[in-house]
């Protein structure tokens, strides 16, 4: 998926933070109660894609699959989201990953978090410190950030999970550029 094929405005449980300059995306928020895999489905375009799918998924179909499996992200990011839902008994053959093609350089790291339990309010800049907007993360909600971010713990023992790209800077002043906030940029 090189470019997103649905109408952002009407999705409920995924908001997407897009720069005012340019349209990049920023950051990406999926609910908790994400269920819209119809409107993100992978794209089985091809004879191949099928019968890979019927041969590495016991008991998948097109037709679930589209249903069941949303690739959120596009597929030429360094970090990909994807929301699976399963009946029980759906197995994947055992197997791992491997890049087919050298990762590109980026000015940012990537960063997911997951709301395990409490709420935090997550803020979204860019890199130049313009506001694009806010998200509170509960249980189960998840946001995937690409440029400036900053969280507030909102309840007692907040817990959220943290990935990102790796190799971690050699410490955590290098991690980071501190923004200052520019401009607040309207936003639905």
């Amino acid at each position: 998926m090189s470019e997103f094929r649905f109408n952002e405005n009407d999705l409920k449980t995924v908001r997407y933070f897009r720069a005012p300059q340019d349209n990049r995306v920023v950051a990406i928020y999926i609910s908790g109660d994400f269920d819209e895999y119809d409107k993100f489905p992978p794209y089985l375009d091809t004879a191949e894609e099928v019968a890979h799918l019927q041969a590495a998924y016991r008991g998948a179909d097109p037709d679930t699959e589209r249903r069941t499996k949303a690739h959120i992200t596009d597929d030429q990011w360094p970090l990909q989201i994807v929301m699976l839902e399963r009946a029980p008994g759906g197995t994947t053959l055992p197997h791992y990953h491997i890049p087919d093609r050298e990762l590109p350089k980026l000015p940012t790291r990537h960063q997911v978090l997951i709301c395990q339990r409490g709420a935090a309010k997550v803020t979204i800049y860019t890199t130049d410190g313009t506001h694009l907007g806010d998200v509170v993360l509960k249980r189960d909600d998840l946001i995937l950030m690409l440029e400036g971010h900053q969280v507030e713990f909102l309840e007692p023992k907040t817990k959220l999970i943290e990935i990102k790209q790796g190799p971690f800077p050699d410490n955590d002043a290098a991690d980071k550029v501190d923004i200052q906030e520019q401009t607040r940029h309207a936003h639905r």
